[in-house]
């Protein structure tokens, strides 16, 4: 069978990131970012955007899609296609290895399954006969669409939902365009629950430490308004409510902290839904880079 991509998936905080720097610097890649948050400038402490884990033996390994949009500006599913398209072609265009590596599976899922969007999908008619419904109409239609809904953020703002909708029905109609469709060998990164609980909470602690409420609020201060805070989700949703003084520290960090947890399982909910479609993943025991590379000259090569 013959590859054309690789891709590390695993939960938040399970070492997705590093582990693909060193497989890539192995077999001559460059990483794409399957992260929905670190395409934004100035997000970095929140996002985990630990560009050190980019460098091995003094020379950095080349990423894509990392610090690419401002945070005032949409981000959405069409437009991680595009970008991923283009630095795909990129990469092979320098007969690298491509290696995608993050955790948000419907990004990971439209990938493998080559989904076919459009620009004008977002910008339609049917966009604007979307937006004269009320957001619980609104709402009522994403859940009958998607019962199982991955990201509850997608409820919380009116153009979220509507985009939401639009994928949804994108998804339902055609799931995949066979012309896009990739072949890749998927390495997951399996870790105990408990060992994911505690390096979420160990992380949670250190960026607290350093820095990260302050980089919500210099977001704040170049103009980033809560709602769009509520709609980044996670450590900017609990901080923001924290600045505006609807949590206490202590709320923010226990509610954040278990935010995290639920969002750690609600990946691998979606990881399992890729095996019951046919996706084959080839799980790891933590970073265990001996067993990935093996994986790699065994199947890849």
């Amino acid at each position: 069978m013959k590859y054309n991509l690789i891709i590390i998936l695993g939960p938040t905080a399970a070492g997705k990131t590093r582990l693909a720097t060193l497989l890539a610097h192995r077999f001559n890649g460059e990483i794409i970012s399957a992260d929905s948050r670190q395409v934004y400038k100035g997000m970095d402490i929140g996002t985990g955007k630990d560009l050190d884990d980019y460098f091995v033996e003094g020379n950095v390994v080349p990423y894509h899609l990392i610090d690419v949009i401002e945070p005032a500006e949409e981000f959405n599913l069409y437009l991680f296609n595009k970008l991923f398209e283009e630095a795909y072609n990129k990469i092979i265009s320098k007969n690298k290895i491509p290696f995608l590596a993050g955790g948000t599976g419907l990004y990971l899922h439209s990938v493998i399954k080559g989904y076919n969007l459009e620009t004008a999908d977002f910008e339609s008619a049917a966009y604007e006969e979307l937006n004269s419904l009320s957001i619980e109409e609104l709402r009522a239609k994403l859940k009958s669409l998607n019962p199982k809904l991955h990201n509850t953020t997608d409820l919380l703002i009116k153009e979220r939902i509507i985009k939401a909708i639009i994928v949804s029905e994108k998804e339902k109609n055609t799931i995949s365009n066979e012309a896009k469709k990739n072949n890749p060998l998927v390495i997951g990164i399996n870790l105990e629950r408990s060992e994911i609980k505690k390096r979420i909470t160990e992380r949670l602690k250190l960026r607290l430490q350093n820095g990260m409420i302050d980089e919500v609020k210099k977001l704040t201060e170049e103009g980033t308004t809560f709602e769009k805070l509520d709609f980044f989700g996670l450590e900017y949703k609990f901080i923001g409510r924290y600045l505006k003084g609807e949590l206490s520290y202590n709320d923010m960090y226990q509610k954040l902290n278990s935010a995290i947890h639920s969002f750690a399982k609600r990946q691998m909910t979606w990881f399992r839904k890729m095996e019951r479609e046919g996706i084959t993943i080839h799980w790891i025991n933590g970073v265990d880079y001996s067993s990935a590379e093996k994986i790699i000259l065994e199947h890849y090569r």
